[in-house]
């Protein structure tokens, strides 16, 4: 009998990918925590285009800014 290999599971493929992402930026900032905080419909539809433009996610944008524009 012939066993076939395929390299194939079950889950979610970007799981992985996440993980490793998310290990990446904690690594470097320490342990995250979530910020909320309300924008009317025109600034967030602005954001999203831009991050969509950038192929950036919403909140790699923000870190962004906060780096670059608030001093440590």
């Amino acid at each position: 009998m012939m066993s076939k290999s395929l390299g194939l599971s079950a889950g979610r493929p970007s799981e992985s990918r996440k993980a490793a992402a998310l290990k990446a930026i904690s690594d470097d900032k320490g342990s995250m925590v979530r910020v909320n905080f309300e924008l009317d419909e025109a600034e967030h539809l602005k954001l999203k285009i831009f991050a969509a433009k950038a192929r950036r996610s919403i909140a790699e944008i923000l870190r962004e800014l906060i780096d670059k524009n608030i001093p440590a």
